[in-house]
């Protein structure tokens, strides 16, 4: 798989869309897995516009080796390199009635063990006894995310809106956006395919309109060293799974 068109497209535009990661079966075996969690714990959000669990593979373990297949590796070491571990992972359950959505935004933040006054590093957040910080800039700069997309997706489903470029502006407040010269996209995924994003990418996801659901997985990454009294709240040196 040559990659390097992919590899530009990410520096240049700040995202990328690869077909066919994932067959039908291995998708079918990933939703049968996280079908059989226990969904009482805490870091399951549950409400009529949306089903998400946080700290996936903490939570769910059948399911790294189901994700982490040899597709999905070789994508991240030929685009990123060999020094990526995952920091995070979610599962996003959109009803087919969702009313949910997502205004512009970027991801400005980690997850991390706990709260530490660090030079650098702030504010903090805390949500379900998980703590979430901003950090300096260069960490999110080499961070990367990918969304592994359970079903087809489009802009009837809560495909992301992305503007093109914006990663690579620093901090750029949704406010300030001037529309004379921003290009929207809608970053429309098959299921099985994957959408490789930099989190400062500006990005969001409207309601539903065509009663689909719209199910992800979302997997952030870095190989950035935190300061020595943070750790990461959720870590996997995803290379060492069997797939």
């Amino acid at each position: 798989m040559d990659l390097t068109v992919k590899e530009k497209e990410i520096q240049e535009s700040g995202f990328s869309v690869i077909d066919d990661v994932f067959t039908d079966q291995e998708i079918e075996d990933i939703l049968t897995a996280i079908n059989r969690a226990d969904t009482t714990k805490e870091t399951f959000r549950k409400s009529d516009d949306l089903f998400a669990i946080r700290r996936l593979l903490k939570e769910v373990p059948d399911t790294i080796g189901l994700i982490f297949n040899k597709k999905l590796k070789a994508i991240i070491q030929e685009i990123f390199g060999k020094d990526y571990f995952l920091v995070k992972s979610i599962y996003f359950d959109k009803p087919e009635n969702s009313n949910w959505f997502v205004s512009y935004h970027q991801d400005l933040t980690i997850s991390v063990n706990e709260k530490v006054e660090i030079p650098g590093f702030g504010p903090y957040t805390k949500k379900n006894d998980q703590f979430a910080v901003q950090p300096p800039l260069h960490i999110l700069e080499n961070n990367f995310t990918i969304r592994i997309h359970l079903d087809h997706t489009n802009e009837e489903n809560g495909a992301l809106k992305v503007i093109t470029n914006s990663h690579s502006k620093g901090i750029y407040r949704p406010e300030t956006i001037d529309w004379s010269i921003e290009k929207e996209v809608s970053c429309n995924v098959a299921r099985g395919a994957v959408m490789i994003m930099k989190p400062l990418l500006l990005h969001s996801s409207s309601r539903t309109t065509n009663n689909q659901k719209r199910r992800v997985i979302h997997l952030e990454f870095s190989n950035q060293t935190l300061p020595k009294e943070l750790q990461w709240s959720e870590y996997l040196n995803f290379d060492r799974t069997s797939s």
